[in-house]
């Protein structure tokens, strides 16, 4: 089923609702969001990245209504979208001394009633960016920057689809939250092998599950799901490829409260449960910021920055939350807030530990987890009980006992432990995750 068609470029500059909070680069350098003039909204980029945050404005010609998204490309420049009578509008905008320049790449028309498009979370490299159109009964990627000439359709998903979550370092597998038949389960589509779909999360048949955010270092994943308490969604975490279950810890079920993960913190490479995780949670007192980390039985509970941009933000290699706000004296501000309850990963590991720290010993155990860093030229792979630095194809001991070697694939989701997989030229897709037990604590 066909639910777009591609417009060439225009240059009517037809502006589109403000968006709220903000979207960031994968490498935290930009950032991107409407900001209120009065009645009015603009688009204004963040650089994140200097020795502190400044904004530049990116006003246009007319302020921007309703519908209108932004999002920070690599270099700089801020991807908008404007919709507008059912056409998509995008362009690059970017400062020009005093004004904004603007170069249009062009539209999609959604066909039919009831088709909604819109960004996809910013891909890995800032490069491209993706948008979804979501249809009565198929969903369509398209890619609406980087591309060689304007809008490309990519792949189209049976079901209606929401969320997004990039696997990978390098942009080319996307998780995507598919309802079909009355259920939603996570799929994976590799935008390198022509949309290829493929299952990833499934805890139960009768269940809804979503993946909410995944690292690629680590392998990391959180999880929303009703299969421990149907009917009732409870947030849970796995690490991609474990042959161990989703766990569903009492501590991130807050009374009376919605908690949401925004973050998660990068570089912990084979120690997942080590890793900080961000958590906006909303309550009748307000909204807050929780820390949490696998190998840890509570959440911290810390206040929010005035003024932060909810639910934005993201988390260092060192474990410091880096949240965006804007108050009336500060329009443009970063609050670094340092994760509490680091843990070092143990030595060793029995039976014992197994239960208590779950998905932390298949780390150290080697069943088939998979942890890789794509941007940086670094991958590591478990597979066995084997571990692989690809960085210069470097090979020596494994600290774990196993052999080393180089890698280019990223194995399926819960392969059973095996041999080391040789180099090969592109990944393999992943495949259904072996999710289908579950344990709360």
């Amino acid at each position: 089923m066909t639910v777009c068609a591609i417009e060439p470029p225009s240059t009517d500059g037809s502006a589109g609702v403000p968006g709220t909070g903000c979207a960031i680069t994968a490498d935290g350098a930009y950032a991107a969001r409407l900001a209120r003039d009065g009645d009015s909204w603009f688009p204004e980029r963040w650089t994140l990245d200097g020795p502190e945050p400044y904004a530049v404005p990116l006003p246009g010609n007319q302020p921007e209504g309703p519908g209108t998204e932004v999002q920070p490309m690599g270099d700089g420049r801020v991807l908008i979208h404007r919709p507008v009578a059912g056409r998509h509008a995008f362009s690059l905008l970017y400062p020009t001394g005093p004004g904004t320049g603007e170069l249009p790449l062009g539209a999609v028309e959604c066909a039919g009633p009831g088709t909604r498009l819109t960004l996809l979370p910013p891909a890995p490299g800032g490069v491209r960016a993706y948008a979804l159109a979501v249809g009565p009964r198929s969903s369509v990627v398209w890619l609406v920057a980087g591309g060689a000439f304007g809008p490309q359709r990519c792949a189209e998903v049976p079901g209606r689809c929401s969320g997004g979550v990039w696997l990978d370092g390098s942009g080319r597998l996307l998780a995507l939250d598919r309802e079909l038949d009355g259920r939603t389960k996570t799929v994976v589509v590799d935008l390198e092998r022509a949309g290829e779909v493929s299952p990833l999360l499934q805890i139960a048949e009768g269940s809804d599950d979503r993946l909410l955010l995944a690292d690629p270092d680590s392998g990391l994943l959180l999880i929303s799901s009703d299969a421990p308490s149907p009917g009732r969604e409870r947030l849970g975490w796995g690490v991609l490829g474990s042959t161990l279950p989703v766990r569903f810890p009492e501590c991130l079920r807050v009374p009376e409260c919605v908690v949401t993960p925004f973050a998660i913190q990068p570089g912990q490479v084979l120690m997942p449960e080590n890793c900080a995780v961000g958590l906006r949670i909303d309550g009748s007192l307000g909204t807050w910021v929780g820390v949490w980390r696998p190998a840890g039985r509570e959440v911290r509970h810390l206040p929010a920055p005035e003024g932060w941009l909810a639910g934005t933000g993201l988390c260092t290699r060192d474990g410091v939350l880096r949240l965006p706000y804007a108050t009336e004296a500060t329009p443009c501000g970063v609050s670094d807030v340092p994760a509490p309850g680091g843990v070092a990963a143990p030595a060793t590991a029995g039976a014992g530990d197994a239960a208590r720290e779950g998905t932390g010993v298949v780390a150290r155990e080697g069943t088939g987890v998979v942890a890789a860093e794509r941007t940086g030229g670094v991958a590591a792979e478990r597979a066995g009980g084997v571990a692989a630095e690809r960085a210069g194809g470097a090979q020596g001991p494994d600290p774990d006992g196993g052999a080393a070697g180089a890698f280019e694939r990223v194995g399926p989701v819960g392969a059973e432990p095996g041999p080391p997989v040789p180099a090969a030229a592109r990944p393999v897709p992943l495949q259904q995750a072996p999710l289908g037990r579950l344990v709360t604590n």
